[in-house]
């Protein structure tokens, strides 16, 4: 089951989430992070020093003093004043929305690089259980989300936060009467935003699990259109694509029905405040003279007015808050996918042998040298501070090994075998009898249950993955090229190769030829997966890849499973060529082609039913003969 399956938008999921997006920030971007905040202060400050202004000063003070001589000189001064301030202001918005620009998309750059930094680190069962389009979609939709809500809708967040205490500190202060009566309004719109919140929260979680799954979808029928064409499946894949998509609108609209309530009714629910505020300070006014002269001073035209702006002010970014609630909910459900995928285990490499350069001694053993010998090494610590050198020869061994991709679920059981330097041991049987799954094993790609396995007699749990995987080279059926040239492609086998050993390699596979012959020769581009070449030349790219490495032991997975017969007789030479002194593994279901191996080894589910030489087993009349020859097992 997918691990997309199981997640849950838990309440400390999505906290810890918002906190760690703030690390980021403070993190990398610190001086931008606080100067953004100290402008969001200071833009706060200047809209509600405005607002104190026009109802105290130009009321109380201008409006009611208009008689005096030199009331213009007075109008002037405070045109000035405000005039700056709200010069000040309108900087200040400006170099908030420019620095957090920059923080946001750094952000987004610096979670991007550990995402992709900490895939390659993942282990392949990370991979196994999900699909492609799944991945993609954080990458895409999940880090788009937080982008957007970083560049936009947090800033306007930020902003509301600071204006809803600035404004609150400065009503307590102007007159705290009214002060209380604008809070006792306002809690009921900041309980009705926490309730549609909560309820649309795991809503936006659940959309970004569909969208996942519809992406997933879509990348299936897109690399499988001839699949479909050819088995005529379009309606069902229409109907499979509906039905992902119904799910993914659904909750689309579950998430935003209650997300879209929030502007409108909050800002009904401000206007009807403000309507209540001024009816209230109608009143007020009304009997003002009855009030004492210490209440009269609370409750003049000028501290009304000023009272009503920041009444105002005060509701206006509860409204811009809920404008944004879905935008921010998205980035929250994104990010908390972003770092489940983050803190998703990388692979465990608890080796330490390490795989050097060498050469020999006088007495023929190796010593451990820096430059290129082609000759190497494993280098093996002690405990008791000494190390020990042993020839990289290729011996594999596998003493009573069982695994299972899941722990329930054993698919190898006891499987025993020997494979000396320079031998070709074969693997055959039915499909999923566990032949791939050996090969796997010998990489390292998972871990075994129970049981050892050795290379050159030391427990591949001690080396190095890089260094194991360093000295084994690998032809898998499913060919992966990458867009670049031929050229790039055959040197991924060895990232310093010259261009003399590229081209050694591709006429060792026998690939020279075609190569050549393309429009560009080696520097010929290859695009979507090697789409412009064929199957076979492609097999031919990934076998010259292999040879470059130059590894003691090799894994041909069904290496020539995609090339017809004639391309074959051609390829196999080659292959023999790079197969020469070295240990070879190879998976095949065409048993033409393991016939000259060394011992072949017959699996039948998870268990070596039968091993020996081509002879020895037809001999035996048992499966191998069977699979050879499609007769009935000898009796």
């Amino acid at each position: 089951m997918s691990q997309t399956k199981k997640f849950k938008p838990a309440k400390g999921k999505m906290s810890s989430a918002i906190k760690r997006i703030m690390g980021y920030e403070i993190k990398n971007y610190p001086f931008e992070f606080f100067m953004s905040i100290f402008s969001v202060i200071v833009s706060c400050i200047a809209q509600t020093a405005n607002n104190y202004f026009i109802g105290t000063i130009f009321v109380d003070e201008i409006l009611e003093n208009i008689a005096e001589p030199d009331i213009l000189k007075k109008l002037s001064m405070y045109l000035i004043i405000m005039a700056v301030i709200y010069a000040i202001g309108i900087a200040s918005i400006y170099f908030y929305n420019f620095l957090m620009c920059k923080v946001a998309q750094g952000t987004q750059k610096k979670i991007r690089d550990e995402l992709f930094e900490h895939m390659q680190e993942l282990p392949l069962s990370y991979f196994d259980t999900r699909t492609r389009g799944d991945i993609m979609s954080i990458y895409t939709n999940d880090v788009d989300t937080l982008r957007e809500a970083m560049s936009r809708s947090w800033p306007m967040v930020i902003s509301a936060t600071f204006s809803i205490v600035t404004v609150g500190a400065m009503m307590f202060i102007t007159n705290w009467m009214l002060a209380l009566i604008v809070i006792l309004l306002t809690i009921p719109m900041f309980l009705f935003t926490k309730s549609v919140t909560k309820r649309s929260g795991k809503y936006f979680v659940r959309q970004q699990i569909s969208l996942g799954k519809t992406n997933g979808y879509v990348e299936e029928m897109i690399n499988g259109q001839k699949v479909v064409k050819v088995f005529n499946h379009e309606q069902e894949s229409i109907d499979g694509f509906n039905k992902l998509n119904d799910q993914l609108c659904e909750e689309a609209t579950r998430a935003n029905k209650y997300a879209n309530l929030l502007m409108p009714v909050v800002n009904q629910a401000g206007t009807l405040q403000y309507i209540i505020l001024g009816i209230i300070a109608a009143v007020i006014l009304t009997f003002r003279t009855e009030l004492t002269p210490s209440l009269q001073g609370m409750f003049s035209v000028g501290v009304i007015v000023s009272f009503l702006l920041f009444s105002k002010s005060f509701t206006q970014p509860i409204g811009n808050l809920s404008m944004q609630i879905n935008s921010i909910v998205m980035a929250i459900a994104g990010a908390t996918r972003i770092f489940e995928m983050i803190d998703t285990p990388a692979e465990v490499d608890d080796g330490y042998v390490t795989l050097v350069n060498a050469k020999e001694d006088e007495n023929g053993n190796p010593i451990e040298v820096n430059e290129r010998t082609g000759k190497w090494a494993w280098k093996h610590p002690h405990e008791s501070g000494g190390v020990t050198y042993t020839w990289l020869r290729g011996k594999v061994t596998f003493d009573d090994v069982d695994f299972g991709y899941v722990p329930e679920k054993i698919v190898l059981h006891n499987v025993t075998l020997y494979a000396e330097p320079g031998q070709k041991v074969a693997f055959v049987g039915p499909t999923g009898a566990g032949k791939t799954t050996i090969t796997n094993l010998i990489n390292r790609f998972y871990d075994i249950a129970d049981g050892k396995v050795r290379f050159d007699d030391i427990n591949i749990n001690k080396i190095k993955k890089a260094d194991l995987r360093r000295s084994l080279g690998m032809v898998l059926q499913d060919t992966e090229l990458f867009t670049g040239t031929v050229k790039d492609n055959i040197r991924f086998g060895k990232l310093d190769a010259t261009d003399e050993e590229i081209i050694e390699a591709a006429k060792l596979a026998n690939a020279h030829t075609f190569i050549s012959n393309l429009p560009n020769g080696y520097d010929t581009m290859l695009e979507k997966a090697g789409g412009n070449l064929s199957q076979g030349q492609r097999q031919l790219i990934a076998i010259a890849r292999a040879a470059i490495a130059n590894p003691p032991a090799m894994i041909l997975d069904e290496a020539t499973s995609s090339i017809d017969s004639r391309t074959e007789e051609m390829v196999q030479k080659g292959m023999d060529a790079i197969m020469k002194g070295r240990t070879v593994f190879v998976i095949a279901h065409r048993l033409s082609t393991v016939k000259n191996s060394d011992v072949i080894m017959v699996l039948d589910q998870g268990r070596i039913i039968e091993r020996g030489s081509h002879d020895e087993l037809i001999d035996m009349g048992g499966k191998y003969y069977q699979l050879y020859t499609g007769n009935a097992i000898k009796r």
